[in-house]
């Protein structure tokens, strides 16, 4: 069975770097869109980070600049580099993975198939 196990939360204070990572298994990992998406308290899970078979990635707007996606196939693991991270980028981080599909046609968490249990990152000012 598909399993998406999340690591490298924790807690970091504001302007700080933190690096989570996603080890995927139970499917054909290469041939993939995988995503990370984050929920805080009281709001919607919203789209951070998407990367498709080839490592191309694309990036939610307030992000952008100071997260990296990145793959690595051969241990199919997912990563989300986050430097300067900020208050408002508390939230559980999630792992999400949309199987057979080399490119990301959708940013929408309906979309992908599989999910993690996610790993939480907090933010101190």
């Amino acid at each position: 069975q598909v399993q998406l196990v999340e690591s490298g939360g924790g807690s970091v204070q504001a302007g700080g770097s933190l690096r989570l990572s996603c080890v995927a298994s139970g499917y054909s990992y290469s041939i993939s869109c995988m995503a990370w998406f984050r929920q805080a308290p009281g709001l919607a899970r919203e789209g951070v980070a998407f990367i498709n078979s080839a490592g191309d990635g694309g990036y939610t707007n307030s992000v952008k600049g100071r997260f990296t996606i990145s793959r690595d196939n051969a241990r199919n693991t997912l990563y989300l580099q986050m430097n300067s991270l900020k208050v408002e980028d508390a939230a559980m981080y999630y792992c999400a993975a949309k199987p057979s599909s080399a490119n990301c046609y959708s940013d929408s968490e309906s979309w992908f198939d599989y999910w993690g249990r996610g790993t939480q990152v907090t933010v101190s000012s």
